[in-house]
């Protein structure tokens, strides 16, 4: 989850695979965004892997 700077609301998600999350951790890290990493329940792991 991307977080707000002033509240730290969740301003928008994404489910992505573990090779991703570096990804954008640095991405995240290079402009000094806030984020929230969390494992995804099973329902958001099957609609991912079944839109992929």
């Amino acid at each position: 989850m991307r977080l707000d700077d002033i509240d730290g609301t969740a301003v928008d998600s994404t489910v992505v695979d573990a090779a991703s999350v570096n990804r954008l951790v640095q991405q995240a890290a290079a402009i000094g965004q806030r984020i929230y990493i969390r494992p995804a329940d099973s329902a958001a792991t099957a609609y991912t892997s079944q839109t992929s």
